[in-house]
């Protein structure tokens, strides 16, 4: 298998914090994991180092390598790896048009512009998105105009339609109500069935589908395990991750935090 993430001994500042000290990970093709943590963790500052929105420090012994390249085009990069963030659904231009959101996928921008061409293919390639994500009546509708269920969808598909192999998501069902969370885990799932890495990063257990079998746990900018779900999500373990008695409750695969 072939790497696609590989952080090795990265020190990482936001402004004069320092979030990672030799902070280290590894991703490889085909392995789907879960990034748990807390708030305050580090998470998002491991979204924004995948994204190119920090560095870490030009260390001798550090390096940031997507897809076997270190340095590479950051657009590129963006463009192999699908990421949703709620940084992405947070700065989103409100304006923008359903199926230009999607189409703007494929030159990562927040809308599509006068200077952006995009062929009968991809045009094709966009309404064949939305329909297989079901939102294809929405084309049309402005993206400050849709539900939190239905701007997800749509930056899932901003997400897909360049094809990448890759899919990196931030607790992707925050804010929707029981049946849009359900709906947005199936996609996921069809996902991952469709041979798609993933990369979930998250505080909440209920995101985590049975496919993913890797967890990391996060904490103050470490990464305290990693292994496989069966062994880290225990009462014990996230108890002490989240300094909150957990009582797990486990079901089908799925797993759910309960008061301790």
């Amino acid at each position: 298998m072939s790497s696609i993430i590989d952080i090795h001994k990265a020190t990482v500042y936001r402004g004069e914090t320092c979030v990672f000290s030799d902070f280290s990970f590894a991703l490889q093709e085909g392995e789907h994991a879960a990034i748990l943590g807390p708030n305050g963790a580090g998470k998002s500052t491991l979204l924004k180092l995948l994204a190119g929105g920090v560095h870490p420090l030009p260390l001798d012994e550090t390096h940031v390598r997507l897809f076997g390249e270190e340095g590479g085009n950051v657009w590129d990069v963006r463009k192999r790896l699908g990421l949703v963030s709620h940084d992405l659904q947070r700065d989103y231009l409100i304006c923008a048009e359903g199926v230009n959101v999607i189409l703007s996928g494929f030159y990562a921008s927040n809308d599509t512009y006068e200077y952006q061409a995009f062929s009968e293919a991809q045009v094709a390639r966009a309404r064949e998105v939305m329909k297989e994500l079901g939102v294809e009546s929405l084309a049309g509708r402005r993206f400050g105009h849709l539900s939190t269920g239905e701007q997800r969808r749509f930056l899932l598909g901003r997400a897909l339609v360049h094809e990448p192999s890759v899919l990196v998501l931030d607790e992707p069902t925050s804010g929707l109500d029981l049946k849009a969370c359900f709906q947005y885990l199936d996609l996921l799932r069809a996902q991952i069935r469709k041979g798609k890495t993933v990369l979930l990063v998250t505080h909440h257990l209920h995101e985590i589908p049975p496919e993913i079998e890797r967890v990391v746990l996060l904490k103050g900018g470490q990464i305290v395990a990693d292994g496989s779900k069966a062994n880290l999500l225990t009462d014990v373990n996230l108890s002490w991750l989240f300094d909150q008695p957990v009582t797990l409750v486990r079901a089908n695969g799925w797993y759910q935090a309960l008061p301790g």
